[in-house]
This record gives structure tokens, C-alpha cells and sequence, in this order.
């Protein structure tokens, strides 16, 4: 049994060495042969951490108790279940809601406050910028209440349809700030 727990925690390190260090290539040249296995939960960390939490737990209760094998593995078993949960709740799922990104999706854009570049006529297009994220981004825009817009003038995105957004004059009432960041 003592053999299974060392193969465990050796596998587990190797296991995270490797994703650590060759994750990305190894995920393009397997190119998607493994996605069945793509469960919310079944993490690469999650399954390197329960894998080595396993074989560790192992040899500490073969060096340090008197238990029978089952018990052993057992309760390495549930520890290694437990710890995995906390790395997938502690780790796992924070970071990937902390992922940066600078893609947006033009739909996102609705309600959004912008300033017009390019004046807008009554009927026709000309140019908004918006701030998203930490930069501006330029848009083609047309008038949605089909008045003209001169450029420098605040507006809100009332709606995107077909790639163009419709914006509208925005009304600033003393002490209020509008801004959208």
C-alpha cells in the first residue's frame, strides 16, 4: 500500500510539474482529445493537488499510525476530496473570475456613456467613443432620437443594433455623475 501512496504524490508532483511547465503545448498538440473530461471541477491544479493530498496523506498515516490499509486509504481519500474542494474554491474559481481581458462584446456597450468624435445628423451615421476597460474605443453611431449631435457632446448608448450604436443627447442633472466605468 505504501507503494501506491509514494506512486500517488510522486505522479501528483510530476503531474503539476509538467502542466505547469508544458501545459499549453501539451493542450495544442492533444488539440482537444481530452475535452470529455472538461467537468467544471476536474481542474489539471484540482487533480494535481487531490492526486500528491492522497499519496501524502498516505505515507504520513502508514509512518505515523497503526491503522489497517483500508483506513488508510480512506481517509487519505477523503482528505484528498476535501483539500481538492478548497483549492477549487480557493484558488481555481477566483482566478478565473479575475481574468483580464480586452475583448468586450459590442452588445455590452448599451447604457454605456460615450462622447461623440464624428457629429451625428438627424438621419445618417458618425462616430462615438466609449471608454471600456482602460482604453477608448471608436464606434460608428447614429442619432436614435434622429436629432443632430456635434462633436465634444456626452452621450448614453441607448441600444446596438446591427453593429451600430444608437445613441442619445445625455442629460446631466447638477451633482449627478453618470459616468460608467
Amino acid at each position: 500500500m505504501e507503494a501506491l501512496f509514494w506512486g500517488c504524490l510522486i505522479g501528483g508532483v510530476l503531474f503539476a510539474v509538467v502542466t505547469v511547465l508544458l501545459g499549453d503545448v501539451l493542450s495544442g498538440a492533444m488539440d482537444g482529445v481530452l475535452d470529455f473530461l472538461s467537468v467544471d471541477f476536474f481542474k489539471p491544479v484540482v487533480l494535481a493537488a487531490g492526486i500528491t493530498v492522497f499519496g501524502g496523506t498516505g505515507i504520513m498515516l502508514v509512518k505515523y499510525t497503526d491503522l489497517s490499509s483500508m483506513p488508510q486509504v480512506v481517509i487519505s481519500l477523503l482528505v484528498a476530496i476535501l483539500l481538492s474542494i478548497a483549492v477549487y474554491f480557493g484558488y481555481v474559481r477566483p482566478m478565473e473570475n479575475s481574468e483580464n481581458s480586452t475583448g468586450f462584446s459590442i452588445k455590452e456597450l448599451a447604457g454605456r456613456i460615450g462622447e461623440v468624435t464624428i457629429p451625428l445628423p438627424a438621419e445618417g451615421y458618425g462616430e462615438v467613443m466609449v471608454r471600456v476597460g482602460a482604453g477608448n474605443t471608436l464606434h460608428i453611431a447614429s442619432s436614435f432620437d434622429k436629432t443632430p449631435l456635434v462633436a465634444g457632446v456626452r452621450v448614453v448608448v441607448v441600444e446596438v443594433a446591427d453593429g451600430i450604436l444608437r445613441v442619445s443627447e445625455l442629460e446631466e442633472r447638477k451633482g449627478d455623475d453618470y459616468e460608467h466605468s
